[in-house]
């Protein structure tokens, strides 16, 4: 592949394991827009053409290599990559593969990686959110915003606002658990908001669009609220008014859900181990949007920058 150009799908010779890698048959690899970023050369990590594409999967476990002991063969596996998911075959280190539940679907488990990830990391570890509390979630109608959603109306018991851009992806958020929707490309989302929580804000704002729809969100916040940085959608990178931190005693912080994978290990592993027991005893419902074939990988790209996506982008081998 080249840089900025149309992906091509072509046969590549398989690779020997070596020693704690696994050999896995991808069934599902989500596209995720960092993955777009990654092909466009615009990724804060940057991969040297040609490279494979894709940051997670589910799958089967085809071969082990040498003192590999946390997976066999048959075994249904998640994985996390940063690049390779998006083909056929993949070759991962064993620490990166968790085993997936009988009772868990390889669709929905596909889902899980970066999109609940990010939101189990910015709603648990980054804002602490606590019973009854209330988030704001900025594109609400996303694959990481509906996992936010999920997560923290039934995983953490809190009540949800999710801003969105149009009417449907509004009603797309509604039925997936937030208890409040707010179309921001048509009202002022700091009136709606304030008119929402009583003239109070919001104790978290877990945002990924960033420019003015930040500072909208940063305004949104009560006395000593949260808000966690997580994208910039909208593409622009917003600069935070110091002062108004100082005038609420707010925070604001920021989530680079791959970096724990180097960071801090454990905590990264317990947050896969706990997403995959949420999915197996149905507290939550990862919410897939379309699935396309691999040769279709094109169009998936196109789908996602045209902003027609909702829910999880998946990219299907089979």
């Amino acid at each position: 592949m080249q840089l900025a150009q149309p992906l091509l799908v072509q046969d590549l010779p398989a690779p020997r394991l070596q020693p704690r890698q696994v050999r896995v048959r991808v069934h599902y690899s989500g596209l995720n827009f960092a993955d777009i970023l990654a092909c466009q050369g615009l990724y804060q990590e940057k991969h040297a053409p040609p490279f494979t594409p894709g940051m997670e999967f589910s799958g089967t476990v085809m071969e082990t290599g040498e003192n590999v002991s946390a997976v066999k063969e048959g075994h249904r596996v998640i994985g996390v990559t940063g690049i390779s998911a998006m083909a056929e075959e993949c070759i991962v280190d064993e620490k990166a593969l968790w085993q997936i539940p009988d009772s868990v679907s390889s669709e929905d488990a596909a889902v899980l990686p970066v999109a609940y990830g990010t939101a189990w990391m910015a709603l648990h570890h980054r804002a602490h959110l606590q019973p009854r509390e209330t988030v704001l979630v900025t594109a609400g109608a996303g694959a990481t915003g509906l996992a936010v959603i999920d997560l923290a109306a039934n995983v953490f018991q809190a009540k949800v606002i999710a801003a969105a851009g149009s009417d449907p992806k509004c009603q797309l958020v509604l039925a997936n658990g937030a208890s409040h929707a707010v179309n921001y490309s048509q009202n002022s989302l700091r009136e709606q908001v304030k008119a929402l929580t009583g003239g109070r804000g919001v104790d978290v704002a877990i945002e990924g669009v960033g420019g003015d729809i930040f500072k909208a969100a940063l305004r949104s916040l009560a006395w000593e609220g949260r808000i966690v940085v997580m994208g910039f959608a909208g593409g622009k990178i917003p600069s935070i008014p110091a002062n108004l931190l100082l005038l609420k005693n707010v925070s604001a912080m920021g989530v680079y859900w791959s970096r724990y994978q180097q960071e801090d290990f454990p905590l990264f592993s317990s947050a896969m181990s706990s997403l995959l027991q949420y999915c197996q005893e149905g507290k939550i419902h990862p919410h897939i949007g379309t699935v396309f074939k691999l040769e279709e990988v094109n169009e998936a790209f196109n789908h996602v920058l045209r902003r027609k996506s909702t829910g999880k982008i998946i990219i299907s081998m089979k």
